[in-house]
């Protein structure tokens, strides 16, 4: 389930779910923002909370996936491999000229990990790990099914 979670994740951080990855790689846009929940987050002069927020949501299941396959490594050490993903992620979009390299994307990147890793932690407390285990898996393999038939009744329609 990590594994087809990250192919998603890179699918969607890297290509922006395009059909045609060559498109992607051939755009030539290359910019980079320093400055958190500056110009990227801005929509018509406002902030765009919903790409925040997507941000943040899209990355709760990499917290909790990490916390299912690795039960003995840290929580610190989790949220390390969190941040080092986006990090790696936004790199690559500026190296490529693949997209909009923003530290606002790796701060709420990180936040949504770490709410999944939180999650994890507190139900934990609740609910035996073998049983939390499966729940994750099912309710992450339900998901999945719905965005690849999303992501397909979406493609073929139009």
């Amino acid at each position: 389930m990590l594994i087809a979670y990250l192919v998603i994740l890179v699918w969607l951080v890297l290509f922006k779910f395009a059909g045609n990855a060559s498109a992607i790689l051939h755009q030539n846009h290359r910019s980079l923002n320093l400055v958190p929940f500056a110009a990227p987050s801005m929509l018509n002069g406002k902030i765009n909370y919903g790409e925040i927020v997507f941000n943040c949501v899209f990355f709760i299941p990499f917290g909790l996936l990490l916390s299912v396959n690795f039960k003995k490594r840290r929580f610190l050490s989790n949220l390390a491999v969190i941040l080092a993903f986006s990090l790696t992620a936004e790199i690559a979009q500026y190296l490529f000229r693949i997209g909009a390299t923003d530290i606002t994307d790796v701060i709420t990147n990180t936040g949504g990990g770490l709410i999944g890793l939180t999650l994890y932690s507190l139900c934990n407390k609740f609910i035996r790990d073998d049983k939390l285990d499966r729940i994750i898996i099912v309710v992450g393999i339900v998901l999945l099914i719905l965005f690849i038939l999303f992501r397909t009744r979406v493609t073929f329609r139009y």
